[in-house]
């Protein structure tokens, strides 16, 4: 018995159906080993950046399944993904079964599409687990880290608490707030467009649009005036016969793009949706960044265009690799079985898969020919701008037959000659203002991304999701607009770490990655070269930077509510918000629109701990009371229901003045005494007042099965099970 692990059970499914009873095919279900959490220790740089992996929490089942299966198997096969995120989990579970001294002879083989016949031919041509391109995944996984932990932890220092930063994502972060403050600076103009609608002596129509759109009101008006009263005539007639020729087959950026444009989806989503295809053996692998198509795929093309759409309309092409360091091995993204049109078991893989088979086949098909159709047209005798009507119409289909999604909508005019009179029936005007720049959509930024060398195909859709889930970006619409919290966070890392956020600097590093992969870069030397000046001038940073605590003075028009001085702009959770310069002083403070705020009140009470003044505040779960002297007083009042229902009744066995009351942990909830923290005295559950016969400790709350049990570990009845003795 033969032992295949891949990464899905989706996948793990399709594959059995594909092999016979000789083979056993578990899945991994993505990655079995990962960093810790916490960066204590994660990874030995004096050691040469060693990283120290852990089993992923609620993967045991899984890897105990795969270990057992391998202990009866000849021969373990690692078939995980064709990329560097697979061949780091084929060598994870390697290393894990090496551990366990699981001596079955290991192999890794690699397919770029699920079908029988790439699955069969991966499994005869076994290899080992490519180490160039582990390390390049491990040198990635590292890198982030290491940049995410100390970058982050300086934000929370001079910025705001549980604010982050990332290698990847705070260059992309930084694109979309520069466009955001192109928009915010960008100052309007207006201008008017002129349309006139002519009539040929043969009562055909024709929309003339003036060829210039004035700034001056006085010329509009002089324009309209002799429009409407002179006489018309075709200046000029020009057509042009142009060729359009088909775009590559998609590649991993190139689907999200397109995807976003005709289907709506998100990368996310469109990434969530191939990888089910994918995963179904309908199409190749969708992590890539190669247009290649294999001479089988052509072949097959050709024979399905002469077949559907008439002979003479194939043509093979090779087009050229744009995306530096593509990997020319993998494939295009395509349909597996190209005579398939429609596949899926979802309306969304329908679309999707509709989509691929389209561009895959346009792909391989003759240019389409269009007529591009130009009428100008004067007033007879005037010296003002001319006017014109632009029109196309398709005179040849060609590759548009396997994609008419992409012919966009044919304008045709009418057949007229140079001074040819014209009949203009009115002369329209509409005032219009310049508009800035447009904010980025997903695919505009995936698109952006690529075209400045920044991330891979498997990093576009989480580089977006991150900025989404840590609230750095909202979507409106379909367009990603930066949040106060995010141009404040690019902001200071644009100030004080411009360099590693810079374009050059990161697809440098993308670029040095790929070399890791191909084996001419060393890993540890990599590393060395990056973080030894970076961690450099994050410590000098983080005496020098100046910490965020306002970002400038308000308008002067807003006064505080409260005092009637001036205001300065501070930021929250919630965004920016305007507070009085005097706090804490005085606690005024305004929405941005200068709406008045509840903020912080007085109380007119003292803390019982430290004598400071209370204060009412917003907070998580609304206003609570609570010690103006946070965080060194972390004194919170509790409401008259709190206090009923929080109290047991049964005094601190250790202080003798408290009373042992009910609080909640990270851990759920416990019982303390009241006197915290000057009493540290706590318990697990709720006392019941009366002390145990054996060591005089409270007794607890138990189980249904054992009412009462004692405090005291080191006690035999606080031991379940043992017979109770009641006082």
């Amino acid at each position: 018995m033969k032992l295949l692990v891949v990464e899905s059970p989706a996948k793990s499914k399709t594959i059995s159906k594909y092999l016979g009873k000789e083979y056993v095919v578990k899945a991994s279900v993505g990655h079995v080993r990962d960093l810790p959490k916490s960066n204590k220790n994660a990874i030995d740089i004096d050691g040469g950046f060693v990283p120290h992996y852990e089993n992923v929490k609620g993967k045991e089942k899984v890897i105990a399944d795969i270990s057992d299966a391998a202990k009866k198997a000849d021969e373990v096969i690692l078939a995980t993904d064709a990329d560097r995120e697979g061949e780091a989990i084929s060598w994870h579970l390697a290393e894990i079964l090496r551990e366990q001294k699981i001596k079955t002879p290991i192999t890794r083989a690699v397919y770029h599409e699920i079908t029988k016949e790439a699955v069969t031919k991966a499994l005869e041509h076994p290899r080992k687990i490519d180490q160039n391109l582990r390390r390049a995944q491990e040198a990635r996984r590292v890198l982030d880290r290491l940049v995410g932990y100390d970058l982050s932890g300086l934000i929370w220092k001079k910025v705001r608490y549980g604010l982050s930063a990332g290698r990847v994502q705070s260059p992309a972060l930084r694109i979309l707030v520069e466009r955001e403050r192109e928009i915010k600076a960008f100052i309007a103009e207006t201008f008017w467009v002129i349309t006139a609608a002519a009539e040929t002596p043969r009562k055909e129509q024709i929309l003339l649009t003036c060829t210039e759109e004035p700034r001056d009101k006085k010329l509009v008006d002089e324009i309209v005036k002799k429009g409407t009263d002179s006489e018309w005539a075709v200046k000029d007639v020009s057509e042009t016969e142009a060729k359009r020729s088909p775009k590559a087959p998609f590649i991993t950026s190139t689907l999200q793009q397109a995807a976003s444009s005709r289907l709506g989806f998100s990368p996310a989503r469109t990434m969530s949706i191939a990888q089910k295809l994918y995963e179904a053996g309908l199409i190749t692998y969708m992590r890539t960044d190669s247009t290649n198509l294999s001479d089988t795929a052509k072949q097959s093309a050709h024979a399905i265009i002469e077949k559907q759409f008439g002979k003479g309309l194939s043509e093979s092409r090779t087009y050229t690799k744009k995306v530096k360091n593509a990997q020319e091995a993998h494939e295009a993204i395509r349909p597996t079985n190209l005579s398939v049109e429609s596949a899926g078991t979802t309306d969304d893989q329908h679309k999707l898969y509709k989509l691929i088979w389209q561009r895959t086949l346009a792909s391989q098909m003759v240019d389409a020919k269009v007529l591009r159709t130009k009428i100008t047209a004067n007033i007879v005798g005037e010296s003002i701008p001319d006017f014109a009507a632009n029109g196309s119409r398709t005179v040849f289909a060609g590759w548009l037959l396997a994609d008419p999604e992409a012919r966009g909508e044919d304008v045709e005019l009418p057949k007229v000659s140079t001074g040819e009179k014209l009949i203009v029936h009115s002369v329209d005007v509409q005032e219009k203002q310049t508009e800035p720049p447009p904010r980025y959509t997903e695919a505009g930024l995936v698109k952006e991304l690529e075209k400045r060398g920044i991330g891979r195909p498997s990093t576009y859709a989480s580089i977006i999701e991150t900025l989404v889930r840590r609230a750095y970006v909202t979507k409106e619409g379909r367009s990603l607009q930066p949040t106060d919290t995010g141009e404040v966070v690019s902001g200071f890392l644009e100030k004080n770490f411009g360099n590693y956020i810079s374009d050059t600097f990161t697809a440098d590093i993308e670029d040095q990655l790929d070399d890791i992969a191909l084996g001419k870069r060393d890993y540890e030397k990599t590393l060395s070269q990056f973080y030894k000046p970076f961690i450099k001038e994050v410590k000098a940073k983080s005496k020098t930077a100046e910490k965020i605590t306002n970002l400038g003075d308000a308008d002067p028009k807003w006064k505080c509510p409260i005092c009637g001085g001036p205001m300065i702009i501070k930021l929250s959770k919630a965004g920016k918000f305007m507070s009085c310069a005097k706090f804490p002083e005085c606690t005024g403070a305004r929405t941005i629109e200068g709406e008045e705020l509840a903020g912080p009140k007085e109380t007119g009470e003292l803390c019982p701990d430290c004598g400071g003044k209370l204060i009412e505040r917003d907070g998580r779960f609304g206003r609570f009371v609570a010690c103006s002297n946070y965080p060194k007083c972390k004194y919170v009042k509790k409401s008259a229901e709190e206090e009923a229902k929080g109290k047991t009744g049964v005094m601190c066995p250790t202080c003798k003045t408290g009373e042992i009351v009910e609080r909640r942990g990270r851990f759920g909830p416990f019982f303390s005494c009241s006197n915290y923290p000057k009493c540290t005295f706590a318990i697990k559950a709720r006392p019941t007042g009366r002390t145990c016969d054996l060591c005089n400790s409270l007794m607890m709350e138990g189980t249904k099965t054992i009412p009462e049990r004692c405090s005291n570990k080191l006690c035999e009845q606080h031991q379940p099970g043992r017979k109770r003795v009641e006082k």
